[in-house]
């Protein structure tokens, strides 16, 4: 069999199953994993410390920003062509490196990722209860991070996984729906890996309908048909907001004497209750702390579920961070070297790898829009300047779309900045209206491109830098001392 290279990347929360999976994975032989690296996502507590068996480990910390934080942390320490994700809470089998290798070696360039096959053993001498039957779905589920592995280079080009989403929960689906927008396919592989059915606390329904928050923010980022997209089915939150809206109703008739409306919209609430609790006890044990559990639960959810998705929705609605960066390339992310046509001479500016990482993290498109007059003035061929800009993308990782103007002043063209060609046509490669774009350059060209398109400026003054660029910057768009603070002000909510 051809080697496989692949990292093993596993967020944690410091479960006690990690050591079982590690052990697992150390167990199950070739082919190795390049590294095996454990993000460790607790606020606090002692260094985790691996099994002295599993060489491979590398334990990072990440500071308890939640698993898509976790993941992007650890794949980006990666250098291999793919990436395994693995949920601390799995067990792989003895056979599960070759079946991975198996899974991956024969897909084509076309396909981004590939999907385990999950398996939940459930109780073989009763009925599974309510976190049972919550496991066991994740069978079915489409494009979950239980056991996925994607292509490095697919995961730079969309930005990873979107860190605005905290929990384990939906995050998972952004990204692959994100990776098949960008016109890749998803596998699904013959690889088994087994998920014990969790145990939760007694609440633990009613703590997950903050997931509800989640579920906003998918549907402002792709739109109400992305349950569909994402296989995720059509949930119940138009039931839970009725009982809801029929329970406060009920409330609000009585106290203002109206004791007929009330006890109608009571009855319509304890309607709706009596029959989500049903759906919800029948397939379980029967059993008198299950029975409780649900009844107690069944009322909760649908006000929690409402307050959770009116909390997500007002919170992403008067959000105003952009769709999409542009960035100027010369004096903006590589140090200016006039007509730079050798990809060696490529510096970037201080910090700007970083800051990349993190709006792509963000979940927002990155661009660059540039005016290259050098090819148009025979100082440049388009194969040194595409050599140049393909060194760009090595050291700062991908951008979504190059808008580049090769013509000079007197060429007539409509894309050199000023102009606003080289925007409009980046934000339509990045399908993004350019009204959510911000541009970021050194030169009253990029502003007045910006402008004329619609989309913000934000002007980077260099010692190039005309003294009236900045002056009318100031009154036109914003200036910032640096990248850094570019970056900040660019995609920081505008409420």
């Amino acid at each position: 069999m051809t080697h496989l290279d692949y990292t093993i990347v596993i967020p944690t929360t410091g479960r006690e199953n990690l050591h079982r999976l590690l052990a697992g994975i150390e167990a199950a032989g070739e082919p190795r994993p390049a590294r095996i690296i454990v993000a460790d996502d607790r606020r606090g507590g002692a260094d985790l410390k691996p099994p002295p068996c599993t060489p491979e480990v590398e334990v990072i910390r990440t500071g308890g920003r939640g698993p898509a934080a976790a993941r992007n942390a650890g794949w980006r320490r990666a250098t291999t062509e793919w990436i395994a994700f693995l949920d601390d809470d799995v067990l792989v089998g003895s056979d599960w490196p070759r079946k991975l290798a198996e899974d991956l070696l024969p897909l084509g360039p076309d396909t981004a990722a590939s999907q385990a096959r999950l398996v939940v053993p459930l109780p073989p001498d009763r009925p599974p209860t309510d976190d049972e039957r919550g496991t066991a779905g994740l069978e079915t589920a489409r494009w979950i991070t239980a056991d996925m592995a994607y292509r490095r280079t697919v995961l730079a080009e969309v930005g990873g996984f979107d860190e605005r989403f905290p929990r384990a929960y939906r995050e998972d689906s952004d990204l692959g729906l994100n990776v098949t927008k960008a016109g890749y396919l998803i596998a699904k592989g013959e690889r088994v890996t087994t998920h014990p059915p969790k145990r939760s606390g007694p609440l633990a329904s009613l703590r997950a309908q903050r997931g509800n928050a989640d579920d906003a923010l998918m549907r402002r980022k792709h739109g109400v048909l992305w349950r569909q997209q994402t296989a995720a089915g059509h949930g119940r939150l138009e039931r839970h907001a009725l009982a809801t809206a029929s329970a406060v109703g009920a409330a609000a008739l009585f106290a203002l004497g109206r004791r007929k409306a009330a006890a109608a919209a009571a009855g319509l609430w304890a309607g709706l209750t009596a029959e989500f609790a049903a759906r919800r006890i029948a397939p379980g044990p029967l059993t008198p702390g299950e029975v409780s559990r649900m009844l107690v639960t069944s009322v909760l959810i649908p006000p929690a579920a409402c307050y959770h998705r009116l909390r997500g929705e007002v919170r992403h609605r008067l959000s105003r961070r952009p769709q999409a960066v542009l960035f100027d390339r010369d004096d903006t992310l590589i140090v200016d070297v006039p007509y730079l046509d050798d990809p060696e001479g490529v510096r970037p500016v201080p910090g700007a790898k970083e800051l990349l990482h993190g709006i792509r993290a963000a979940g927002i498109r990155v661009g660059v829009v540039s005016n290259q007059s050098g090819v148009a003035k025979g100082l440049i061929t388009p194969d040194r300047l595409a050599a140049v800009n393909a060194r760009v993308e090595e050291v700062l990782g991908p951008f979504g779309t190059w808008q580049v103007c090769v013509h000079d002043d007197g060429d007539g063209c409509t894309c050199r900045k000023p102009a606003p060609g080289l925007v409009r046509q980046a934000a339509e490669a990045l399908g993004v209206d350019v009204r959510r774009c911000v541009v970021i350059g050194d030169t009253g060209a990029d502003v007045d491109a910006a402008l004329a398109a619609g989309a913000r400026a934000i002007l980077i003054p260099t010692p190039r830098t005309r003294p009236e660029e900045v002056d009318r910057a100031r009154r036109r768009a914003t200036v910032a001392r640096d990248l850094a603070e570019a970056v900040h002000l660019a995609v920081a909510d505008r409420r």
